[in-house]
């Protein structure tokens, strides 16, 4: 039976780490181009050439979007807070 070394499996451990930490920072920095938007969204935009209507969307979206992010935060507090009244 073949028995490993620690300082082989340490550096294998490190090795793996670093490649995951390198294919992480590569895949933040690249990025795909994707025209996603619905139907209806498409044809209310593009038919006119309404400005404020295309503000209005661009304003729905962010709105739409915050909520989840608010939500995420509060939450996060929320264990923070409980993690730090039981460590004291």
């Amino acid at each position: 039976m073949y028995i490993k070394s620690n300082k082989s499996s340490k550096g294998n451990v490190a090795f793996k780490k670093l490649s995951i930490y390198i294919f992480l920072l590569v895949l933040s920095f690249s990025s795909l181009s994707a025209n996603a938007q619905c139907a209806m969204c498409r044809a209310a935009l593009t038919s006119e050439g309404n400005a404020t209507q295309a503000a209005a969307v661009n304003d729905g979206i962010v709105y739409l979007m915050v909520i989840p992010y608010i939500l995420v935060a509060g939450i996060g507090y929320a264990i923070y807070r409980m993690k730090k009244n039981k460590s004291s």
